[in-house]
């Protein structure tokens, strides 16, 4: 893993039962509290501290850490209520990459997670002064540390003498640490959000008098909809409100409060929010809107100055339809019915289109929460509420940012194993980044940014609120088809050829279906009937028979879902219903996805219910096809390899560090690597490029390529200077020169052009021919660095054939990062050809991402052209783009 940064300023975490403490550097002046926090601790706690109950230890100690922090030595402080509750500190061992740790908590916050989020942070500081492994002694009777020690999901060794334990702990963040802190989160978050989603006391501030306030209408929501719990008002003047006793302040009601709605005018919100914090309040919902961004200021820093979490502002607000619960704190006009669906927006005319649209098919939802501006709980929060909370089987988000992209991903990738997560992929008719002129950022869009991450995380990506809940439909009510093989079944010829197109340009297929089974089907159907698939029953097809033709198709093996399209008509004897109720009744009968298309119906999707079965019925077979496809990806995504991060040899990371250190303090605004730079930084990470001399005359010139044209055909001068991108545009490119001669007019030719720039001329042998690729990488600040792969070239951004992953780079990401293009099957042995070195092309693909991963200053990698042979991968032309950047530990447990 990357090195990361020491930990920020200030952060805010959760605990393992969802309070919030505040980690920080210990600074000169904490020299009081930390005092403060050694005499309040017990002799016991001193003791196993300092293996003496001297409290001149803890003197000494409080000095020491309250020093200035210094590379290889730094203190951590934990607060909670402005007070210190937890202490780590480390030291570097002189001469050696390890560090001497030492940890105390204080006595009452003992098992609430204190020294383990402390670990955690410390952990990440000392990785960002280049220090693998932590030292520290506990008396053996400690089993309180030593469990910490141990269940931190870093590898340890423990020696013992006498009645101490000496522990070495491995700072190496690898799978099994990412997901212990993982687990250790997920617990926290879900306790944060008991108050906000499962509270036991309410109170609305700000509901008005008169009907048309927003606080009025969350009142009467709650009220009308049997919250099962305690219910307050608070308005400065009123003595009740819609039959509720209300309290001039916050401050009077008389118990104290899980939950606060605060719909009063932005300019009170920070005071108020201040008022319930000041008295115990666990959590608020602001729906206030308008807040400017010193208002929004205070009110995220009160909501973490007494470890409230928050939803908003600006949002519709949440609501929780359990038996026990019942709360409806939105106004929505509507508590939407009881169900498994959990829905999570940032728009509120989204999550009330999401709403109408969900109870029309009567799918019912477990838990609403409309975001808002999301100034603190976002969708992974919901994500893991769902995944906890015992009822939700089907997650619906529309998310218009993402506040932590990497660890949305981990989350969403486990999520997705077990739930279905739907989402709509939002604009993405946005105008891509330019962060430079490269091939790389051209082609790196928000949107691909956005869509690898989806996919990645095997999140299923709608283009519409419509076809989000067209799939919904789909996913609730049918099994996930096997395999892309559809069957289209219809009762009128040309609405089944509609049908068949939509689903091969949805990436389904449509086969032919085997003689023999197309002579059952004749024998069963109508005269007139054709059975190649699409299969037209006629019109004159009854309720039974189309009922034996379906039931054929699902017992063959040769499909694995049906769309079957019916159209009234005045032939049969069988009415519509008859034929859908035909549908349905195959559907109780057989597990097996159905969807039907009934181009009459008014609502783009409904279901046929029957007593045992609901099958999705879509106004357009192209929304059937689409819904179908959805489905056929996540069968894809559960079945493949969850996959591995390559564990690679040959990096040298303290030397890459260290060039990109020489090269920064050189250009502090950093710019486009020299190719001496570029090649020396492949060369950390083991990614060779085709050998090349640097030439600073003609002479110098005339003699490399003399040297390599001995060994190859021929030789290319490339022209450098700074700044330079794209040297086919600038004519800067000389190909396949012969002789002596020719070599010396090319250069001539560039010293002339380029006169007052040209630093030098790049000598290479003319690469041999084969597939020419283009590989790349963009840093997102984020969603992290950007493996960008696709067909190579001049015309690369011309033919926009790229695909894109997020780094870090699984074996089974790399797989797809190479099928994923159309120009794939050139790279698999198209027509009887060769396959090309796809191990080599794999590592390639698999170091760049371990160096975009490491290298936060590497804002760009441009690899054009890399030429895949048989025989080995060559990469000819190398860009590499470096900015002043500091490393971000997208994992580091912390609340925004």
């Amino acid at each position: 893993m990357a090195q990361t940064e020491a930990a920020p300023r200030e952060v805010h975490v959760l605990l393992a039962d969802g309070a919030t403490v505040s980690v920080r550097p210990v600074r000169p002046d904490d020299l009081a509290e930390v005092a403060a926090f050694y005499d309040a601790m017990s002799p016991e706690n001193l003791r196993l501290r300092f293996f003496t109950a001297n409290r001149r230890s803890a003197e000494q100690s409080a000095e020491r850490v309250c020093r200035p922090a210094c590379p290889g030595r730094r203190a951590l402080l934990a607060e909670a209520g402005g007070k210190a509750v937890g202490l780590v500190e480390y030291e570097r061992l002189p001469g050696t990459d390890h560090a001497d740790l030492a940890l105390a908590v204080a006595d009452r916050w003992h098992h609430k997670g204190v020294g383990t989020v402390l670990l955690e942070h410390a952990a990440s500081a000392a990785r960002s002064d280049g220090v693998t492994a932590f030292a520290a002694d506990a008396l053996s009777e400690n089993r309180d540390v030593l469990k910490v020690f141990a269940d931190l999901g870093l590898s340890i060794m423990r020696r013992f003498e006498g009645p101490e334990v000496h522990c070495l702990v491995r700072l190496e963040a690898d799978e099994t640490y990412l997901a212990a802190v993982e687990a250790r989160g997920r617990t926290a978050d879900v306790a944060s959000l008991q108050p906000l989603l499962r509270p036991r006391s309410v109170a609305v501030v700000g509901p008005g008098r008169r009907p048309g306030s927003v606080g009025r209408a969350i009142l009467h929501n709650l009220r009308r909809d049997g919250f099962d719990g305690r219910l307050y008002a608070v308005h400065p003047v009123a003595t009740a409100v819609l039959g509720v006793t209300t309290y001039r302040t916050v401050s009077d009601v008389p118990q104290a409060l899980d939950l606060a709605i605060l719909a009063v005018p932005a300019t009170a919100v920070q005071t108020v929010a201040d008022e319930c914090g000041r008295n115990g309040v666990r959590a608020l919902l602001v729906v206030s809107a308008g807040l400017d961004r010193e208002q929004g200021r205070g009110l995220l820093s009160a909501c973490r100055r007494y470890g409230m979490r928050l939803v908003g502002p600006n949002c519709l607000g949440l609501a929780n339809t359990e038996d026990d619960v019942r709360l409806d704190a939105s106004f929505a006009a509507d508590l939407p019915s009881p169900g498994t669906a959990g829905v999570a927006v940032q728009s509120g005319g989204v999550g009330i289109a999401l709403l109408a649209g969900l109870s029309r098919l009567g799918i019912g939802v477990s838990t609403f929460v409309s975001l808002g501006d999301k100034y603190d709980v976002s969708g992974n929060d919901m994500l893991q509420w769902w995944e906890s909370d015992g009822r939700t089987d089907l997650a619906l988000l529309h998310l218009e940012s993402f506040g932590n992209a990497r660890a949305f991903s981990r989350t969403a990738r486990r999520v997705t194993r077990t739930i279905p997560v739907l989402t709509v992929d939002a604009g993405r008719t946005a105008a891509g980044r330019r962060a430079a002129a490269s091939h790389t950022a051209a082609a790196a869009t928000p949107t691909m940014t956005r869509q690898a991450l989806f996919r990645q995380a095997g999140v299923t990506a709608a283009r519409s609120i419509a076809e989000l809940l067209d799939t919904a439909a789909l996913l609730h009510s049918q099994p996930l088809p096997a395999g892309r093989r559809v069957a289209v079944v219809s009762n009128a010829g040309g609405t089944g050829v509609l049908a068949a197109d939509a689903a091969i340009e949805s990436g389904l297929r449509v086969p032919p279906l085997s003689p023999e089974l197309t002579g059952r089907l004749l024998a069963t159907l109508p005269g007139g009937a054709a059975a190649a698939n699409p299969v037209d029953t006629t019109a004159a097809v009854s309720e039974d028979k189309l009922s034996d033709c379906l039931a054929e198709l699902i017992g063959s093996d040769e499909v694995d879902a049906l769309i079957v399209a019916l159209v009234p008509t005045a032939v049969a004897t069988a009415t519509g219903d008859d034929l859908t109720r035909s549908v349905v009744r195959t559907a109780e009968l057989h597990r097996f996805p159905i969807a039907a298309v009934l181009p009459d119906q008014a609502p783009s999707v409904r279901y046929l219910n029957g007593q045992d079965a609901a099958v999705p019925a879509y106004a357009d077979p192209q929304s059937a096809a689409h819904a179908l496809a959805h489905g056929v990806d996540r069968t894809e995504w559960l079945a493949r390899p969850q996959g591995t991060v390559a564990d690679l040899d040959g990096i040298d990371l303290e030397r890459a560090s260290v060039m990109v250190s020489s090269y920064l303090s050189d250009h502090p605004d950093g710019g486009w690597a020299d190719p001496r730079t570029c090649a020396d930084l492949l060369g950390c990470y083991g990614i060779p490029q085709i050998p090349w001399v640097w030439a600073r005359s003609e002479s110098d010139a005339v003699h490399a390529a003399r040297r390599f044209r001995e060994l190859h055909a021929g030789a290319v001068l490339k022209a450098y200077w700074p700044g330079l991108v794209h040297k086919s545009e600038e004519h800067a490119v000389r190909l396949d020169l012969t002789d002596d001669a020719e070599v010396s007019t090319g250069y001539q030719d560039f010293a002339e052009r380029f006169r007052g720039k040209l630093a030098g001329v790049l000598v290479q042998p003319m690469a041999r021919r084969g597939v020419e690729l283009f590989v790349g990488v963009v840093q997102d600040a984020v969603f992290g660095p950007l493996v960008m792969f696709g067909l190579g070239g001049t015309a690369t951004e011309v033919l926009a054939d790229h695909a894109a992953r997020l780094a870090p780079l699984t074996d089974q990401d790399v797989h797809d990062l190479v099928s994923a293009p159309r120009c794939a099957p050139l790279l698999f042995g198209h027509r009887g050809a060769e396959p090309v070195d796809l191990e080599g092309l794999g590592q390639m693909l698999s170091r760049l991402s371990r160096m975009a991963s490491d290298l936060p200053q590497l804002a760009e990698a441009d690899l054009n052209p890399v030429i895949a042979r048989p025989d080995g991968i060559d990469i000819v032309d190398v860009r590499l783009r470096l900015v002043p950047s500091r490393a971000y530990d997208p994992y580091l447990r912390r609340l925004r």
